[in-house]
């Protein structure tokens, strides 16, 4: 049985003194890495906002959103997040986690 992806989605705030907005992405990504496969990542504009998105696998919601909250605190070393979210792949779509 595969485990479920789950995707972690930041958009991008405030950037520390000296960090570029494209080192935002592979902080993101290493701080998931750290707990867990990393199946994708990708960085794109959307309504003028730096958003960085991660899909990773994890065995639970709850272990998804934890590694999650990892992530983004990972992240916070070099970008302040506005918002995040994390949402699972249910036949071929995409859910936001309660």
């Amino acid at each position: 049985m595969t485990m479920p992806s789950y995707r972690v989605t930041m958009i991008v705030g405030t950037l520390e003194l000296g960090v570029k907005p494209e080192t935002v992405l592979p902080t993101l990504t290493q701080a998931i890495a750290d707990f867990t496969t990393v199946e994708a990542s990708d960085i794109a504009i959307v309504n003028g906002a730096p958003r960085v998105t991660v899909r990773y696998t994890a065995d639970t919601d709850e272990a998804a959103f934890l590694i999650a909250e990892q992530g983004i605190d990972g992240a916070r070393v070099s970008a302040e997040p506005i918002a995040w979210q994390v949402t699972r792949q249910v036949h071929g779509r995409w859910e936001q986690l309660a």
